[in-house]
């Protein structure tokens, strides 16, 4: 399910609401340092027929139209999301995108969220911290706690590791959104003590102002994934909760 427009929308979230989509990556194709196994938009081998990525100028441009129309027709914004086809953070011009989408949210939607759905491998690089740390909504993915289980859900380019992740994101001092995806497969089960109690340690560490533990909703390139139920997450995540954690769970 490729974003065949630079911004697209707007589009009910089940975690952000009405939300208005940004794709920083090719119109026609995938761009990601992760090739998850649930990835709606397919495997990057199937995305490889458009390598361009948009530029700053035009994705200011494209959004001032947008939200011009919007803002003429009383359309009401949720989120302005980053969500496109992969990793939103391996566009270059990424920091001066975020400048001018919160200066266009200014002007024309000042009550909307800037959110934006990352999988945490470039949080590192200060530019790009720099740049998160400024949206309202930075939602940094971890869906396990050991390199070889994410080599299993989330296929990786070479040189992620988890710990290095864990490290980057307490820049945030915890204000930002970890999000979890958790399934099942032949080869895994998510729900497991030795996933979850681990996880709940990393949650424990960060102290993200808020979880959003979620599962595969929509078609997933690999086959035999089966989804966790809501009420099986939120029996797991239970200790957090009882601990103070806002937690938001989607089935």
């Amino acid at each position: 399910m490729l974003r065949e427009e630079t911004v697209f929308g707007p589009i009910f979230s089940r975690r952000l609401g009405t939300s208005l989509g940004i794709n920083l990556l090719p119109e026609k194709g995938k761009f990601c340092n992760f090739d998850c196994i649930y990835c709606e938009c397919g495997w990057n081998r199937d995305g490889r027929g458009d390598t361009t990525l948009p530029s700053a100028e035009k994705v200011r441009h494209d959004l001032s139209n947008k939200l011009q129309d919007l803002y003429a027709d009383n359309v009401k914004v949720d989120s302005i999301t980053f969500s496109g086809d992969g990793e939103p953070t391996l566009n270059p011009d990424f920091p001066q995108i975020i400048d001018d989408t919160l200066r266009l949210r200014d002007q024309y939607a000042p009550t909307a969220k800037v959110s934006v759905l990352s999988n945490a491998t470039r949080v590192h690089l200060p530019e790009v911290f720099a740049a998160l740390v400024r949206v309202d909504n930075p939602i940094m993915k971890i869906d396990a706690p050991t390199n070889a289980l994410v080599a299993k859900i989330n296929n990786p380019a070479p040189g992620y590791d988890v710990a290095r992740v864990v490290e980057a994101l307490r820049q945030f001092q915890g204000n930002f959104i970890l999000q979890w995806c958790l399934l099942r497969s032949p080869d895994f089960d998510s729900t497991s003590n030795d996933v979850v109690l681990p996880m709940l340690d990393i949650i424990r560490l960060l102290h993200p102002r808020e979880v959003m533990a979620y599962t595969i909703d929509r078609p997933t390139p690999a086959q035999n994934l089966s989804k966790v139920s809501p009420d099986e997450m939120r029996r797991l995540l239970q200790p957090i909760i009882d601990e103070g954690f806002q937690v938001q769970i989607k089935g």
